[in-house]
């Protein structure tokens, strides 16, 4: 039996500064955790900005980061490893979450309660003073490296009895709260982002808010900054506001056609017909 290096399981070095803007004190707890090692759960709405925080502060502490997007067919191999053959002889290749333990890397779980409750358990012994991966098929254990830091996500608007993190799970973790950033905040980020003119994207931002007063109306999901970004994106390129808007948050965020007219005409009273 040989270990084998081969395989791509993400490691990355970001090395350009990737465009954060702090809402709150997010930053220093983050800086806190990671100064002892704390595990950090970051919690929040699909596309307010919990991966893009992530990257920043990965590139912050110039620290590899490796994501993995967590699924129902996520099985404990994926994440920790297995046997491959390889020629006439087996080879162990690494999971990414035994690589950043290895080699001291930022191990991002993201939307982790979409993982099966069997997988995620592998991380506890990471999670506590042990900070020990066991591995099984290979009748070891590792020690973290001193520089291996655990994040997970999760949405919290998706809780249902059936996908939700355990509380033995969750009390493990540094829980840092995300949400859409203020008004302001926003259309600056979406300017940032999309090269969008100021008068359009307070406009694009002043709708968002409107719009997502449809959750309780039955809209699964609101429009995220991410959805404001692309549609910004989109009329930087040229297109026409309402044209841009349906394409990059209405038709994306439903397929009801009463909830799209709603989306319609909340943007059409910012930007006219």
């Amino acid at each position: 039996m040989s270990r084998s290096s081969h395989g791509d399981n993400a490691l990355r070095y970001i090395s350009e500064e990737p465009f954060y803007q702090p809402v709150g004190s997010e930053l220093g707890i983050f800086m806190a955790a990671w100064g002892r090692r704390l595990p950090v759960m970051l919690k929040g709405p699909t596309g307010c900005g919990k991966t893009r925080f992530l990257e920043h502060m990965a590139w912050r502490l110039k620290r590899p980061l490796i994501t993995v997007a967590c699924h129902e067919d996520l099985t404990s191999s994926d994440l920790v490893g297995r046997f491959l053959i390889e020629g006439d002889e087996t080879v162990w290749q690494d999971g990414p979450l035994t690589r950043a333990v290895r080699e001291g890397a930022i191990c991002y779980l993201d939307e982790i309660v979409e993982a099966r409750t069997d997988t995620t358990v592998v991380i506890h012994p990471l999670t506590d003073h042990r900070r020990h991966l066991p591995i099984d098929k290979l009748g070891t254990e590792l020690t973290a490296h001193p520089d291996f830091l655990l994040v997970i996500s999760y949405n919290p608007g998706y809780q249902t009895v059936l996908k939700d993190l355990k509380p033995s799970t969750k009390q493990r973790f540094v829980g840092m709260n995300f949400t859409y950033p203020p008004a302001e905040l926003e259309a600056q980020i979406v300017m940032r982002e999309s090269g969008l003119d100021a008068d359009r994207s307070n406009k694009l931002v002043q709708g968002a808010a409107k719009a997502r007063n449809l959750k309780d109306q039955g809209l699964q999901e609101v429009t995220s900054t991410r959805a404001l970004v692309y549609a910004g994106t989109l009329m930087a390129a040229g297109l026409a506001p309402l044209e841009a808007i349906e394409a990059a948050i209405i038709s994306p965020q439903t397929d009801d056609p009463e909830l799209a007219s709603a989306l319609t005409e909340i943007f059409t009273t910012f930007f006219g017909a």
